[in-house]
């Protein structure tokens, strides 16, 4: 019988997060890095350096590689030969309060972004508390842990479907993957669990994504089993989307595609697919009674060694100065480099300017939106000498349903996001001359070095989801609508799927 100390396991859990807040898996690093080299689309490779390069400072500074630090998954599997030295806690508790100290360390604080009642007041717990955890009991003595932090743009597009039997589990996922749109930030990894029932796929697709990234390896060997088979099918389908990184069209939108399954009902097909974004984060450990684990950190030589310059063309613009007449010649996949002063805003601050315009009141006192940008972001608190913590992009469609309002009625020319918006929100940011431009989704690291001065200026109740003022110098973003209604989430996918046909087509001669 194997003896397992309570406090080293919630050392571990502590540990194994702070960890993985700051260090990407070097199997993703590594397929990141093989899928830039390839990448003939300059936005997607672009797209991909500032993942590379975030990684590596994130790495270096120790500090989270996106703001969103996730709601914790953990999976435990308790060998059937384990005790505990005490039974005043529970595994759930355990994890819990591994989680709260990791969230809340001082020297690399994570943002706390769980909400209790979640149908209703939606206030935050402070503590990233609860985790989510799934216990199996297992042969052996020993506890065996796996735990990801999962940000919300990837989890948010998690699918699920009932197939029947004979249906094709592939074609499923290559109709269905387009309507993710960009939000779970690609290049990443899809997990997609099969059988069992409708819950048990859900679970299945999320554990295989605590696999390290092996496709290529597969493809070296080749398939023996039917989801091996299933899976190389899946990842060249996919990425003959041309979905491409960040959804700005290119060859890799997947480094890898993992697969679980179990037996199901005879008339059933359940199919679960989950995505992993840029900022993939997820560590596994033993534990054996000797001990708290030990995590070795990977050296920094591991990282290659990008570099990310702007072009000659691109655009430097002045954030105090600019004018609505400005704007209109700015063109979809335009870079910009943005320097000035900018407003912050989540969902949060969207729904209570809302409510406050509705009810007469305008505005709060301090923020003008006229000829002003608004980023989408939460960041994460900044510790030592810090201006701010990482502060990238949030998911823009999110705020789609106040951008018309936002548009008509405060004087705002333009926003700053990730991934796609919505036609609807297309057509008001033509109707309104206005413009979306695109941060990268999961260098929030790197954004953050941008911005020089920080300040909140309304609703500081909501915390993260306040109202900031940031003053940035040379913040780089993509010119993702422009005020004609071009949009570079659907010519820049089109084009670069009609040219992988191409390339398929010569390669099959």
């Amino acid at each position: 019988m194997t003896v397992i100390r309570q406090q080293d396991f919630i050392d571990s859990i502590e540990d194994a997060l702070q960890f993985i807040s700051y260090y990407h898996p070097l199997d993703y690093v590594k397929a990141v890095e093989k899928a830039y080299l390839k990448e003939e689309s300059q936005a997607a490779k672009d797209a991909m350096a500032q993942i590379l390069i975030n990684s590596r400072m994130s790495a270096e500074g120790h500090r989270p590689l996106c703001q969103d630090t996730g709601i914790v998954t953990c999976f435990v599997k308790i060998g059937m030969g384990v005790s505990w030295d005490k039974t005043d806690l529970t595994v759930q508790e355990m994890v819990n309060e591994g989680t709260r100290r990791a969230y809340t360390n001082a020297d690399n604080p994570l943002r706390a972004s769980i909400v209790a009642d979640p149908a209703g007041a939606r206030k935050n717990t402070k503590d990233n508390t609860p985790a989510v955890v799934h216990i199996d009991m297992v042969p052996g003595d020993q506890v065996e842990v796996m735990i990801a932090a999962k940000g919300g743009g990837s989890e948010n597009k998690s699918k699920m479907v009932m197939l029947n039997p004979s249906d094709d589990i592939a074609e499923w996922v290559v109709k269905t993957l387009p309507t993710m749109g960009a939000g779970w930030c690609p290049p990443g990894m899809l997990g997609i669990g099969i059988g069992g029932t409708a819950e048990k796929a859900a679970v299945l697709a999320k554990e295989s994504l605590m696999d390290p990234v092996d496709i290529h390896e597969l493809m070296e060997r080749g398939p023996e089993t039917t989801e091996e088979k299933l899976r190389l099918d899946i990842f060249k389908r996919v990425n003959g989307l041309g979905i491409g990184a960040q959804g700005l069209g290119g060859l890799t939108t997947v480094v890898d595609v993992k697969i679980m399954s179990v037996p199901t009902h005879a008339a059933s097909k359940p199919v679960a697919m989950i995505p992993n974004c840029a900022a993939t984060r997820h560590a596994h450990f033993h534990l054996d009674g000797s001990g708290p684990a030990e995590l070795k950190a990977p050296k920094l030589e591991e990282w290659p060694e990008v570099t990310w310059e702007v072009g000659e063309n691109t655009r430097r613009v002045n954030l105090d100065e600019v004018t609505k007449d400005d704007i209109l010649d700015w063109k979809v996949g335009e870079t910009v480099l943005l320097s000035g002063k900018m407003l912050t805003g989540r969902d949060a601050a969207h729904k209570r300017i809302q409510t406050m315009m509705e009810n007469g009141e305008g505005l709060p006192d301090g923020v003008d939106l006229t000829n002003r940008f608004i980023y989408y972001v939460g960041p994460v608190d900044a510790v030592g000498e810090e201006v701010v913590g990482p502060a990238g992009p949030t998911t823009a469609t999110r705020m789609d349903k106040f951008t018309d309002m936002m548009l008509e009625q405060t004087g705002l020319i333009g926003m700053i996001g990730k991934a796609e918006r919505g036609p609807a929100t297309v057509d008001s940011i033509a109707k309104h001359k206005a413009v979306y431009l695109m941060a990268v989704g999961g260098a929030a690291y790197l954004v953050s070095k941008a911005i020089k001065k920080s300040r909140v200026v309304a609703f500081e109740d909501l915390g993260m989801e306040a109202i900031y003022e940031f003053e940035v110098e040379d913040m780089p973003v993509t010119v993702a609508v422009d005020s004609t209604g071009a949009n570079a989430h659907e010519t820049g996918p089109a084009i670069w799927k009609a040219k992988i046909e191409e390339l398929d087509s010569e390669l099959a001669k």
